[in-house]
């Protein structure tokens, strides 16, 4: 467990863990408590596809407060004191409008660079936040592979740089990076070092030593360690200033972020990068669309951070990002007797990205009305790996879709213009 204090929050590699570790060399990462940031990077700085940006929002996220189909009168119906009311909705929709909360973003939406994808999910409900989790992350329902659909990606796409495994803090980064494309976790570049580490007791340059000759797996293990270890090292000596004014808000995921768009601007083959925000699931107390209720003000740390990231990269920037949200599942489409909402099924995701043809909701809306619903839950029409499959193949020129997501057909949105 992560008690939060300083210390747990660095982010180390500890001599004894790297020898106990022997052949494998694993590296270790620490995360907080809510957020864990995993980079996998490109061997050929020449990958000319998109950086694919995974956000996900652990413990549900209620994609029916973000993008609220007030278009439909059952959501109304179904919730009297959380609903979000249609004078208070931004984004000018016929039918769907976004929480006010999300204002930062309105910018990116008006001007076709985020989108959304309602009534999307997993292909069966699954209201266990561990195993739905597990799934989607997986990503291969009814198969036998056991990696993480990311790994598979970075995998396809020829990874092979020593930024490879990290989870300092944690037993195992997210099962997303899992499998044997390399990958490495991380909660801040700043504080990405060796314990004990410095002038006077030189670790780094002292295990390299120690491995050279050695045979080719513990050489190359050894290797991969002091060359992610030198490029952070390069990357702290250089400092960082966000462009264009953009302010990160100070919380986790704006740190994040942050660190993610300093990767992507020092054109190191960055591939994808996946993040975590915690904090969605509100059984109780979800509260109006006001200023110091939880959703509302969840809701616009989220945005703050986004709009930053977004501002930061730049329009020529933002032209080679795509960033895309999941979660787990939705929620109840009822309020419960709480004020709060329930685990679901049903979901909306954002994308975000200088090649998304934004301003607009896409997917099949399927109704919200008791008959329309899945077990009391917003039913699902469209296959998140679908949306995904879609963009990857546009965007970060996966030629053949089968390996990442087996059996999987990628939608035909238009959700994104070809690169």
């Amino acid at each position: 467990m992560n008690c939060g204090c300083d210390e747990q929050r660095r982010v180390t590699v500890s001599r004894r863990r790297l020898l106990a570790a022997g052949a494998a060399g694993a590296f270790a990462g620490l995360a907080g408590s809510q957020l864990d940031t995993q980079l996998a990077f490109a061997a050929d700085p020449a990958y000319s596809g998109d950086v694919l940006v995974l956000l996900s929002l652990r413990g549900g996220f209620d994609g029916l407060s973000a993008v609220v189909p007030a278009g439909d009168p059952a959501y109304y119906a179904a919730r009297p004191t959380i609903a979000v009311p249609k004078a208070q909705l931004i984004g000018g929709g016929t039918f769907f409008g976004l929480h006010p909360a999300l204002a930062p973003l309105l910018p990116y939406w008006t001007s076709g660079k985020l989108a959304a994808v309602h009534a999307v999910g997993q292909p069966a409900p699954n209201r266990s936040h561990f195993a739905a989790m597990e799934e989607l992350e997986r990503a291969a329902p009814g198969t036998s592979l056991r990696t993480g659909w990311l790994n598979r990606m970075a995998g396809s796409l020829g990874a092979d740089d020593p930024f490879d495994a990290v989870a300092m803090g944690t037993a195992r980064p997210a099962r997303v990076l899992d499998g044997p494309a390399p990958y490495l976790g991380l909660t801040s570049i700043d504080a990405f070092t060796l314990t004990g580490d410095d002038a006077v007791k030189p670790v780094a340059a002292t295990m390299a030593a120690l491995y050279q000759g050695a045979p080719p797996a513990l050489a190359r293990t050894a290797g991969q360690l002091t060359g992610a270890l030198a490029r952070a090292k390069a990357l702290r000596s250089a400092g960082y200033t966000p462009a264009n004014g953009a302010a990160y808000p100070s919380t986790e995921l704006g740190a994040a972020l942050r660190d993610v768009a300093r990767l992507i601007k020092t054109g190191a083959g960055l591939m994808t990068a996946t993040v975590d925000s915690g904090d969605w699931d509100m059984h109780e107390n979800l509260g109006p669309a006001q200023p110091g209720r939880r959703m509302h003000d969840q809701l616009a740390q989220l945005a703050a951070a986004l709009a930053a990231f977004a501002t930061d990269l730049g329009p020529d920037g933002l032209n080679r990002v795509t960033l895309v949200t999941i979660s787990e599942f939705g929620r109840r489409v009822a309020q419960n007797g709480s004020g709060g909402l329930d685990h679901g099924y049903g979901n909306a995701m954002f994308v975000l990205g200088g090649g998304v043809r934004g301003g607009r909701v896409y997917g099949s809306w399927p109704g919200l009305t008791a008959a329309q619903l899945r077990d009391g839950d917003l039913a699902v029409t469209t296959d998140y790996r679908a949306v995904i499959g879609e963009i990857l193949r546009a965007r970060c020129r996966v030629g053949d879709l089968a390996p990442v997501f087996p059996g999987v057909t990628a939608s035909s949105l238009g959700l994104v213009a070809t690169r």
